[in-house]
């Protein structure tokens, strides 16, 4: 490896009295109060036991959080930094519920290497990882494989992946962008994916990309970039307290590597997002096997037994990762 990857990671505790009662002083019933968005199912000792069993050769933990801390997290792994949302957003636009508004600041962390893996909390490590999964040549591992968007739901990511692709053909034009590196466009490694890009190739703008919902690889300068050509996009979203139909996401750094061919292509990351209750059987055989890289586990039905659930998840994760990490006390 002769670059230094860092992994970032965000944190909510969604049962923090204090969380909460801020949450309801600046939002009041406005925002996304489901359930679903903030309950804790025990598992963030496992993703720090999957990142130090399969992921050893990462520099630095960044650990972004509100304020609060998982039980029994050890604070003073020389891996780790405990990084506040004060110690990098702006002033003005914190306090903050706006997911968006975090991801899209990371660049401001203070020691965050050039070259990062961003994940959720609900996003694990399967099996032991090269770097050159991540990063070849010091650029972003990743699949640039385009597709037709069809919103299907009035879920928000939808009107942010519109608004994102509006920056990128605003910003870009495709025909240029694909002809400056129409290998990286057209990659055998894409497999049935290049044939989408040669089909989409005759449209004068991009229509949409494959957005896998697992950690994604960037470039630190890539944000900085993106915030110094559209600050007026970013500042309106950062002024969001919750998610708004005219944010901008963490996606649009995503493409606009993609645009400007400051990535490496990459094989398609078989999808593993799974839904707790729903994929319990897939969930069970693939931490048994190992026959992922990555999973995320999504919790998006708030009609499951959390008590039944939180149990069977413990025991597989327990069984898939048994061995304590440093990141524990």
């Amino acid at each position: 490896m002769t670059h230094e990857i860092d992994l970032v990671v965000l944190w909510v505790d969604g049962n923090d009295p204090q969380w909460q009662n801020e949450k309801a002083r600046v939002l009041g019933l406005e925002g996304d109060n489901r359930i679903v968005r903030y309950r804790d199912w025990g598992l963030m000792k496992y993703w720090f036991r999957s990142v130090e069993k399969n992921l050893p050769w990462i520099r630095k933990v960044h650990f972004v959080t509100w304020g609060h801390l998982p039980e029994g997290l050890n604070t003073d792994h020389p891996k780790l930094h405990i990084v506040n949302h004060k110690d990098f957003i702006p002033a003005q636009y914190l306090p903050t519920f706006n997911s968006t508004v975090i991801e899209l600041n990371l660049f401001r962390i203070g020691e965050l290497a050039e070259r990062f893996i961003y994940a959720n909390d609900d996003m694990f490590f399967i099996r032991p990882l090269k770097p050159e999964f991540f990063f070849r040549k010091g650029l972003p591992v990743d699949a640039a494989i385009q597709n037709v968007f069809q919103p299907h739901s009035r879920d928000m990511i939808y009107s942010h992946i519109v608004n994102n692709l509006r920056v990128i053909n605003e910003s870009f034009r495709k025909k240029t962008v694909i002809k400056k590196n129409i290998g990286k466009w057209l990659s055998p490694r894409y497999g049935f994916g290049a044939f989408k890009n040669l089909y989409l190739l005759p449209i004068t703008y991009f229509t949409g990309f494959m957005d896998p919902h697992l950690p994604t690889c960037f470039l630190k300068s890539t944000f900085l970039e993106v915030y110094e050509k559209h600050p007026d996009i970013l500042n309106t979203t950062f002024s969001h307290k919750v998610r708004n139909r005219d944010d901008v996401n963490q996606w649009l750094c995503r493409y606009w590597q993609f645009a400007s061919g400051k990535f490496v292509p990459g094989s398609p990351v078989k999808d593993a997002l799974l839904s707790i209750g729903k994929d319990d059987e897939k969930i069970r055989d693939i931490l048994r096997e190992r026959s992922r890289a990555m999973v995320c586990l999504s919790d998006d039905d708030e009609t499951v037994d959390f008590k039944k659930e939180k149990t069977f998840l413990i025991s597989c994760f327990e069984r898939a990762f048994p061995e304590k990490s440093a990141f524990e006390i």
